[in-house]
């Protein structure tokens, strides 16, 4: 080869021309010419961008329900939200479910500092995640209270006042964090959950424990608020406010690096220019639609509960840090892309085999067929008998678009275990799908609506063994 004096391997050479999926790049003995730099450089920053996207929508997602709950008028902590009528379909909210009532609170440890947290007895489950959408501490029934109530103390990064004996102490590595409890209905009705949140449900700075603010409860039923975060461009400015906001230590090295890579640093305002923010148009809209190929029509087989069903894991892997085999795998990336991009709340009791606590949930997104679920279409899904929840489950159906509750009309777009619903002979039950309300089982009916598609969440609430062990396993989705 000229040029050398020994023999070298073509696999460590750069031809003067290189096809790729990008175009031809053009090399003068190795080096790119300055058209062919562009080009790279562009296609790394847009590889960044998607990457960003795909990283980052935890903190974009609860970003989105700060926002939204400001919206409702929750700009302080003992300012809460609560679902007193249960959740409707007009607050977009990620497949959160009307067969519970939910209160919430939004924490900011930078401006109150410690913050209590009273939780009464009886309570359902209840989570505390922080800005980036990680586990803090569980209340409720999977907490350390283990129903029976208890006061919890939430604490900044490197907190040194006061634990007060037989308080729950959790540190949160961020300022913002994410309160949010779940009630059970008595006899179908709200009430009895709605009084114990209200009455009983107290959140304040601890400075000022001695005399705290009354609660203020906020309805969030029927409220037009909007808590999705974006998969515009605004998408960047929501997680740039969390980086900002945040300590510098809330994420690690590299995802920093990866968003300093496309202008998002800490102390420094993100003004893209025209080039760049043309890319970053296009990476979000790219990682927007990798998120839902990811999320509606997943590739890896760890998704599938079944290797017969269409039902699938929004926690693949059983792990609510998304680590395959309890880390020695790595990442599962594209579940923790897929869980946050469908879902909010990142509990251990909502992934780990918990018999009869916590909560279970399968999602389904195509027909038995493997079509996109039609809402001009009438479909069947049938539940056997004995459906392995020591509390209750529920049916519920969500907007691909908002990936809420579906906006048809019923306002409450769920069925139950709770519901009066008509039972085949042998014990199972069949829920119907479909624009229309069907002459027969008029109660087990889920309105969808033509020219729109849908998709379902099937949730056990203590689930028991034979939803772990497969033994019970729900129908298919089908065209009736």
């Amino acid at each position: 080869m000229a040029g050398y004096n020994t023999p070298i391997p073509t696999s460590v050479m750069t031809p003067d021309t290189v096809s790729t999926r990008i175009g031809e790049l053009q090399f003068a003995d190795g080096v790119p010419t300055p058209e062919t730099t562009q080009t790279l450089f562009d296609h790394l920053d847009f590889l960044r961008g998607v990457e960003a996207f795909l990283n980052c929508i935890p903190a974009a997602s609860l970003e989105g329900l700060r926002r939204g709950m400001l919206q409702l008028g929750m700009d302080a902590c003992h300012k809460g939200g609560i679902t007193d009528r249960l959740l409707d379909s007009n607050p977009l909210l990620l497949t959160g479910n009307c067969d519970t009532v939910y209160a919430f609170a939004m924490l900011d440890l930078e401006r109150d500092g410690a913050t209590v947290v009273e939780v009464p007895p009886g309570c359902g489950p209840g989570t505390v995640d922080d800005a980036w959408f990680r586990f803090v501490v569980d209340m409720g029934m999977p907490g350390p209270d283990r129903g029976a109530g208890g006061t919890y103390l939430i604490v900044p990064p490197g907190y040194d006042g006061e634990r007060p004996d037989g308080w729950f102490v959790a540190e949160s590595p961020s300022a913002v964090n994410f309160l949010i409890l779940r009630g059970f209905l008595v006899d179908g009705k709200a009430d009895a959950a709605v009084t114990m949140f209200t009455e009983g449900v107290k959140v304040y700075p601890f400075s000022e424990r001695n005399d705290p603010p009354a609660m203020e409860w906020l309805s969030a039923s029927g409220n037009e608020i909007n808590t999705v975060h974006a998969n515009d461009f605004t998408f960047y400015e929501e997680v740039a406010h969390v980086i900002a906001k945040e300590p510098i230590g809330v994420i690690d090295a590299e995802t920093r690096g990866l968003l300093a890579s496309i202008g998002i640093t800490k102390g420094a305002p993100f003004a893209p220019d025209k080039r760049m923010r043309k890319i970053l148009t296009d990476a979000v809209a790219v990682g927007n639609a990798t998120a839902r190929a990811l999320g509606f029509r997943p590739r890896e087989d760890g998704f599938r509960i079944y290797p017969d069903r269409r039902w699938l894991n929004p926690f693949p892997g059983g792990d609510y840090q998304f680590l395959r085999d309890q880390g020695a795998g790595g990442r599962f990336l594209d579940g923790r892309t897929t869980f946050f991009y469908l879902a909010t709340v990142n509990t251990p009791a909502m992934a780990l085999k918990m018999v009869g606590k916590g909560s279970q949930y399968a999602y389904a997104t195509l027909d038995a067929d493997g079509e996109p679920l039609d809402g001009a279409k009438t479909y069947r899904m049938r539940l056997p008998a004995d459906a392995p929840a020591a509390d209750f489950w529920s049916v519920t159906v969500y907007d691909p678009q908002t990936r809420s509750e579906l906006q048809t009309g019923q306002p409450l777009p769920g069925r139950s275990s709770r519901d009066a619903l008509v039972y085949n002979d042998d014990g199972s039950v069949d829920i119907v799908f479909g624009p229309d309300e069907p002459a027969r089982l008029a109660t087990n009916w889920l309105q969808t609506v033509a020219g729109k598609g849908w998709f379902t969440l099937l949730r056990l609430y203590g689930p028991l063994e034979a939803w772990f062990d497969g033994t019970w396993k729900p129908g298919d989705i089908e065209v009736d």
